[in-house]
């Protein structure tokens, strides 16, 4: 009996007839959907907050920046990174994400600090009336650094005094408070007595010119006009060199220079090949001369020999 066909079940030729691609989805199962915006943030929180605790500041700003692209006006995320960038000493940038916001009353204080550490004290003096004198401890400190760059030593020591006061005697900032005090007290008394005990050790004719004296005015630049120098030629340079005469080491035994004649140039060639060889010899012309009874012979002519004209030999038998 012949033997039967296989069987293919209906399942088989319906694979069959699917495209490759479609096998190829079906095996690799459903796409993974994307995590909800909320479970986006919670990690990236938690990063941060281990970014924050291991002392990594520029990737924990990069996570706040995650951050506010999901979510633009998170406070606790505008409030960290204001916080990485006051202690990273970004205060442009700082600057920046204070204005960029509707938050500005909020961080008055560190808009005037970074205006004062970025060398701008009468845009942080104005901010700092704004914020008026029922401020905290960080305001007094901020004002009485800025009056005493300012040059207002008085008014930054009774500042330094007020925080002085009210600080604890065994804290960091007791100690930091007291090192600024004596630092503004010192430019107070130079500026009341100091000089005076300063003048007092001088002598009198000195002291007495100082005092009688105008107070000295900003110099003035000059300008400065170069006129190059006339330039002084030498008789010398008019005179033609003169020919250096050789020196006695490098001429031979027995040469006089200027009446011994030169060598010959032609020295270093053959004899054959100097022009003064053929002078006063004359060649050998052909034979000694033609003699009675000699025959000239052409020897351009060809000699042509006879042919033999004899019988090949035969074959012995």
């Amino acid at each position: 009996m012949a033997p039967k066909p296989p069987q293919t079940s209906s399942k088989a030729q319906n694979r069959s007839n699917l495209p490759s691609s479609s096998i190829n989805k079906s095996k690799r199962g459903p796409a993974k959907q994307p995590l909800p915006t909320s479970e986006r943030l919670k990690r990236l929180f938690t990063s941060l907050c281990a970014q924050i605790d291991g002392g990594h500041f520029s990737n924990a700003i990069k996570t706040c920046d995650k951050i506010l692209r999901l979510e633009p006006t998170d406070p606790d995320a505008r409030q960290t990174k204001l916080f990485l960038l006051l202690q990273t000493e970004q205060y442009d940038a700082a600057l920046e994400l204070i204005n960029s916001g509707k938050d500005e009353i909020r961080y008055a204080f560190e808009r005037a600090y970074s205006l004062y550490r970025s060398q701008r004290e009468s845009e942080a003096a104005e901010q700092l009336e704004a914020l008026g004198e029922g401020g905290h401890r960080g305001v007094v400190h901020l004002e009485a650094q800025l009056n005493y760059r300012q040059g207002s030593y008085q008014t930054a020591c009774d500042l330094y005094s007020q925080l002085l006061d009210t600080s604890d005697p065994h804290s960091e900032e007791h100690s930091d408070v007291l090192t600024n005090l004596q630092a503004s007290q010192s430019h107070l008394d130079f500026i009341n007595s100091a000089f005076l005990h300063v003048l007092g050790t001088l002598p009198s004719s000195l002291a007495n010119s100082l005092e009688s004296s105008p107070p000295p005015s900003q110099p003035t630049p000059a300008i400065k006009v170069s006129v190059p120098p006339p330039s002084v030629e030498s008789p010398e340079a008019h005179v033609k060199d003169a020919p250096k005469k050789p020196r006695k080491s490098r001429v031979p035994a027995g040469v006089v220079p200027g009446v011994t004649p030169p060598p010959d140039p032609e020295r270093w060639l053959k004899k054959s090949e100097r022009s003064t060889f053929s002078q006063g010899r004359r060649r050998k012309t052909g034979a000694g001369g033609a003699t009675q009874g000699a025959a000239s012979v052409d020897v351009g002519a060809s000699i042509s020999t006879p042919k033999g004209t004899g019988s090949k030999g035969k074959k012995k038998k």
